[in-house]
């Protein structure tokens, strides 16, 4: 879980924070217009619920992107990292990744994964900008108009936290 005082620390951008339960109606709004087959108000409740960290990016009161990470021992997953249609390719998506990234390295994570359809491009061509590698593909993983997709596995090893040598 994700604390306040710790996400003050973690240096997001302007206009990054913590998804709160009063932002699903407009983060499903979001997830319905992005996706063909978009996650249930149950699924954000209960990543919620057990404190997975997430969040949303907006502007003017209006939010135009989210990601949800989940963190077990030392690895992370990307659950889902969603731009609103209208706000794609604006640098929303760099910025709520940047925040996933520095999450899970104040989290001790070493490898972050996530699952992306094959389709994807911009998405894969963000995650590889971040140094996102292939290291599988899930045969048939999402579900897709005419029956499934491939998805496409990334990981990304990140840099172990510098111990103080004064302590």
């Amino acid at each position: 879980m994700i604390s306040k005082e710790l996400a003050g620390r973690i240096g997001l951008d302007e206009g990054v924070r913590i998804m709160a339960a009063e932002d699903l109606p407009e983060v499903l709004e979001i997830e319905r217009r992005a996706y063909a087959f978009p996650w249930t108000e149950g699924i954000f409740k209960d990543c919620l619920r057990v404190g997975y960290p997430a969040w949303v990016y907006g502007e003017n009161g209006r939010i135009q992107g989210y990601g949800i990470l989940s963190v077990a021992a030392d690895e992370g997953h990307i659950l889902n990292l969603c731009v609103a249609p209208e706000y794609q390719r604006r640098g929303v998506g760099k910025r709520l990744l940047r925040a996933l990234l520095l999450t899970a390295e104040r989290l001790d994570v070493n490898t972050l994964f996530l699952e992306v359809r094959v389709s994807n491009h911009a998405a894969i061509a963000l995650y590889r900008k971040f140094g996102f590698n292939e290291i599988g593909v899930r045969r048939q993983y999402y579900p897709a108009r005419k029956g499934r997709e491939d998805a496409m596995v990334l990981a990304r090893h990140l840099p172990p936290k510098r111990k103080n040598p004064g302590r």
